[in-house]
């Protein structure tokens, strides 16, 4: 991520825990919603690229960025992100290493988040997928139109 700030505000009540990777409430700027398909390690002839889940991460958000971008957004536009992976104990235990991994592509930008564990992906060999919600503002889209 360039360093750009996100356009919509974050809040972190108090009273609930704190927000730590990800915020409560995304309040967005009115905008054009867009929703995108799930995005996953896959390369572009379509195979499952690293077995490694902060490897598989780190393609998953490069291709997440890349669609955003289709899309005239960036990564400050994400407004929520469920993350689907097949092994929720090994997704905590590399915590560190993923952070690294997140702040490479989105800076210290946190949208609302949730994590699920499931049984498995469409690709076997696929251990995370996520599926992004973003909000192009109406003065950015209107801009990225006249372009």
């Amino acid at each position: 991520m360039d360093g750009r700030m996100s356009p919509h505000q974050k809040i972190n009540p108090e009273g609930l825990a704190p927000g730590v990777g990800f915020s409560h409430v995304v309040v967005t700027e009115p905008g054009k919603t867009l929703y995108l398909g799930g995005q996953t390690a896959q390369l572009p002839d379509g195979s499952i690229g690293p077995d490694d889940l902060v490897e598989q991460f780190d393609l998953s958000l490069k291709n997440l960025v890349l669609a955003l971008n289709a899309a005239g957004a960036g990564p400050e536009h994400l407004v929520s992100l469920q993350v689907f992976v097949t092994d929720a104990a090994e997704y905590t235990a590399r915590l560190k290493e993923l952070g690294k991994v997140w702040k490479k592509h989105f800076a210290k930008h946190y949208p609302a988040m949730a994590l699920f564990e499931i049984k498995r992906l469409y690709d076997p060999r696929a251990k995370i997928e996520l599926m992004p919600i973003a909000v192009l503002p109406l003065s950015a889209s209107s801009t990225s139109e006249s372009s």
